[in-house]
């Protein structure tokens, strides 16, 4: 086992205390957004070995299939394919959906083949990964995720005489589902840029002033007045809004279009960076690349529901990169899962990790651990709450 030290991504929509609380540091006024604990290349965590620190994707290289297991080694080339992640959301995040895996492996190389550096800002993807993500609510947790029947949309707009809004009425009226919802979103995405800002505005004025149109009633008007003219503030009213309370969690598969609003969670996703942005955001916006990967099916919200398992709540999905295990809070007495790699993070109060074989440590809130595939069986004890993250398979 390594303790690990992990890097902060200081985004502009980060919350300025949740982050600095968890670490036990003061916080310094700036947003503090995604604390990463993983061997992404991006913001990759050091482990503290009995020779010194090093980078923990260093670590890996050194011997995978020590410290992976030979199974893991070679079903992911060599990685770790997870990513654990503390969000903190002061902000709303871009409205993005992500790629499947031989999307992301093909745009990758054709970006790579046209040249184009992983850091440039109109890059679509900076590795050739997919991106499926799991999210566990620490507190209420607001999002919009995946689309809402057209009807209940165009419900929505009933009565409104904007330009704008009598032209998505028509787009959502469409008999088929996916054809209504590709056509009204690919209406806002491709609005000429001379008259962009207009039809926003004037959808957004006569929004604002009309009677209360349910769930979304607060949340469109919101949004454009942190982003003026920006078309995701009004996609907004395409997709599910959804409350998450502590504990809840959402599993977010590729192609489906989402925004987190506000709140503290931990994710754990495929180790990726891969993200195509449709709005709510000042940075590149590939119109119809997002289109070609959003899948435009209704579907239900996507929860995630766990198991329980020997001591903890186990959340399993369809991707084989990740699963997530939660320990506590109170008291416990658990195991952490398998025998692949794990990274472990402390959310509150003390636990022993007991080792059968070698020497166990102490985990106090904010402090983490990477735990080697030969490490033997681990015991959990104290009084705490803990996540993990493993590999998926089971």
């Amino acid at each position: 086992m390594h303790r690990l030290t992990n890097q902060v991504r200081p985004y502009a929509w980060g919350a300025r205390a949740a982050i600095p609380r968890l670490l036990g540091t003061e916080p310094d006024g700036t947003p503090q957004a995604e604390l990463w604990l993983g061997a992404h290349h991006g913001a990759p965590s050091t482990a503290h070995c009995e020779d010194g620190p090093r980078p923990l994707p260093g670590l890996i290289a050194e011997n995978p299939r020590r410290v992976l297991g030979r199974r893991t080694a070679e079903r992911f080339d060599g990685r770790l394919p997870f990513l654990l992640k503390v969000l903190a959301a002061e902000a709303p995040l871009s409205l993005q959906v992500h790629p499947d895996a031989v999307r992301a492996r093909a745009g990758f190389e054709a970006e790579e083949r046209a040249g184009i550096p992983l850091d440039a800002p109109q890059r679509n993807y900076r590795d050739p990964h997919h991106k499926p993500e799991l999210l566990l609510a620490l507190e209420p947790f607001e999002a919009l995720c995946g689309f809402r029947e057209p009807a209940a949309a165009r419900a929505d707009l009933r009565g409104l005489t904007s330009e704008l809004a009598v032209a998505l009425r028509a787009d959502l009226a469409l008999a088929d589902t996916h054809a209504a919802l590709r056509s009204a979103l690919t209406r806002l995405l491709t609005l000429p840029d001379g008259d962009r800002a207009r039809l926003i505005g004037d959808f957004v004025r006569e929004w604002s002033v009309s009677d209360p149109r349910g769930s979304h009633s607060v949340i469109v008007a919101d949004l454009a007045a942190r982003y003026p003219g920006d078309p995701g503030a009004v996609a907004a009213l395409l997709l599910n809004r959804v409350t998450l309370w502590p504990g809840q969690a959402l599993f977010l598969p590729a192609g489906n279009m989402h925004a987190y609003l506000q709140g503290t969670a931990v994710e754990v996703m495929a180790s990726s960076d891969n993200v195509l942005r449709a709005g709510l955001t000042g940075k590149h916006v590939d119109a119809p690349e997002l289109l070609d990967v959003v899948d435009f099916s209704v579907l239900p919200i996507p929860y995630a529901w766990p198991g329980l398992l020997e001591g903890r709540r186990e959340f399993r999905t369809a991707a084989p990169e990740f699963a997530l295990h939660e320990i506590g809070p109170g008291r416990v007495t658990a195991h952490l899962p398998g025998r692949g790699p794990t990274v472990v993070l402390a959310l509150h109060g003390r636990v022993e990790l007991v080792a059968e074989v070698g020497q166990g440590l102490t985990l106090q809130r904010g402090e983490s651990v990477f735990v080697q595939a030969d490490s033997g069986p681990i015991k959990v004890e104290g009084h705490g709450h803990v996540v993990a993250a493993t590999v998926g398979d089971p």
